[in-house]
């Protein structure tokens, strides 16, 4: 693995480090993740097609219910929550400083 994708993928794990998954449960996942940090992702299309992937990957298997459909929007809305609070809000905070907030 090239230089650039090990500092990203160290760097992901420093600051977006998941509290409430287990260390052996992300350790065992992190090849998976680091597969998508060597391959990159380029375009919001392929990463839909990934987070479509993964979907699809966590309901084979299960018969189909409501449960396991919950189960994948909460996830989805809980991953959607993470990267607004983690990184956009961060990001928004810096702008403000800059350019002022809104009225």
């Amino acid at each position: 693995m090239e230089n650039s994708a090990e500092n990203l993928i160290l760097k992901n794990r420093k600051e977006n480090s998941m509290p409430y998954i287990k260390q052996s449960d992300r350790e065992e996942l992190s090849s998976l993740v680091e597969d998508m940090y060597s391959i990159g992702i380029d375009n919001p299309g392929e990463l839909n097609y990934l987070v479509t992937q993964l979907v699809h990957a966590y309901l084979s298997g299960r018969a189909p219910s409501y449960q396991a459909y919950n189960d994948v929007l909460g996830a989805l809305e809980g991953a959607k929550l993470e990267l607004y609070s983690r990184s956009i809000r961060k990001y928004e905070d810096e702008k403000i400083a800059v350019n002022g907030d809104v009225p």
